[in-house]
């Protein structure tokens, strides 16, 4: 009788939900692929009863509980090179670092946040693009290529290597234009699509009463384009 392993692919994303599904029905002879998408389902009740040989979380917004990643192997995706950046809001730290080439690291999930240990890591080009076409081609290399090597070659981790350079994650009050000093267009180039993505603070400002709200921008010869939205919304 053929050995079936289970594994939990933990995700709150669009495309990574899509790409999840997808990874589910290429594996189904061998693999059960468990999807969760809320906080309330990763719970270590119902963890234990599937048994995961592996958790994967390619987008997860809420602190992993003790019990589980003590408990079961509890893997992470960081869009750094690791020990660089650890912490939150990877990208936009990276872009205003004007830092375009990074690592996507699959990290062990620890007490510290991002400090474990290291099972791979892939070359990624954050150069172009918003925030959500890089998460989509983050997402692609994830699941087209990432877990699956994890799961053929089950990897062993190991320490992470050199300067650790921590980031902070960002708050809603960073995506206001007036509090930035651009000195070019590459810089409100970078400012806006770092922020253009599902369930992210767009680049705004205020204009008396009306919210100016920033996306799909574009560098078109010697200037910028894109869309703009107003609001009524008083200034907090």
């Amino acid at each position: 009788m053929k050995n079936i392993k289970n594994i939990i692919i933990a995700t709150i994303k669009s495309w990574n939900i899509k790409n999840a599904e997808v990874l589910k029905k290429q594996l189904r002879n061998d693999t059960n692929v468990h999807i969760v998408t809320k906080k309330e389902e990763l719970n270590y009740e119902k963890i234990n009863r599937i048994m995961p040989e592996y958790i994967f979380f390619p987008h997860w917004s809420w602190i992993i509980p003790s019990k589980i990643y003590s408990n079961f192997e509890c893997i992470v995706f960081h869009m750094t090179d690791l020990p660089y950046g650890q912490g939150g809001s990877p990208l936009q730290n990276l872009i205003v670092s004007k830092v375009y080439n990074t690592k996507i690291s699959a990290v062990k999930v620890g007490k510290g946040l991002d400090t474990g240990d290291i099972y791979l890591k892939k070359d990624f080009d954050i150069q172009l693009g918003s925030a959500e076409e890089i998460f989509i081609n983050l997402s692609k290399i994830v699941f087209n290529e990432m877990i699956p090597f994890i799961l053929k070659n089950n990897p062993v981790p190991y320490e992470q290597k050199g300067e650790v350079v921590k980031f902070k994650r960002r708050k809603h009050e960073q995506s206001n234009i007036n509090m930035m000093n651009f000195s070019s267009l590459d810089d409100i180039y970078d400012f806006i699509r770092m922020l253009d993505a599902e369930g992210y603070p767009r680049a705004f400002f205020y204009l008396g009463k009306f919210k100016f709200e920033f996306s799909k921008v574009h560098r078109k010869s010697e200037k910028l384009t894109g869309r703009f939205e107003i609001l009524e919304e008083e200034n907090e």
